[in-house]
């Protein structure tokens, strides 16, 4: 693809999740499909009809296994944030449809027990997980969308 195709193409629609504990730590998740150090926290595509809220509670529950009676809202980004994959990845990911992704994030406080949390789920996403600190956060996340996690955390950081 050349960068004129790249730029023509959308962003994903999706949504991504802050699960913050009562420490004021949040929930990061290693990449099963990675061999390398690529952690992130829950994240996925909106489905059709689905509203941001419904489509995080969903992907929390896919992903970690914590349901809506685990978590209260908290808050939601004001705005769409973007990031673009890198140029290499684009062909190969999401059928090469998409430049990168569009994310509404949503903080989550966890009122469950740690022992809620399964990230062996029917599909895992994830093969490890950790509670850390925001700032440790922002640096394991791979760097092309720490971006979207350094602007995410300005706006929810103080409410983490």
């Amino acid at each position: 693809m050349t960068p004129d195709d790249i730029a023509r193409l959308p962003y994903r629609p999706c949504v991504g999740v802050v699960l913050a504990n009562a420490r004021g730590e949040v929930f990061v998740g290693q990449r099963a499909d990675r061999d390398e150090p690529a952690w992130q926290m829950p994240q996925g595509g909106l489905d059709a009809g689905e509203s941001v809220r419904e489509a995080a509670l969903r992907e929390l529950v896919e992903e970690t296994g914590v349901g809506a009676d685990r978590v209260e809202m908290v808050a939601e980004t004001a705005d769409w944030l973007t990031y673009d994959l890198p140029a290499e990845v684009i062909p190969t990911r999401w059928g090469g449809r998409y430049r990168g992704q569009k994310q509404k994030w949503v903080l989550l406080r966890f009122t469950g027990a740690d022992t809620d949390i399964r990230i062996d789920t029917d599909h895992p996403e994830f093969s490890a997980w950790a509670w850390v600190r925001p700032d440790e956060a922002l640096e394991r996340i791979v760097p092309f969308k720490r971006p979207v996690y350094a602007a995410m955390l300005e706006e929810l950081g103080p409410r983490i």
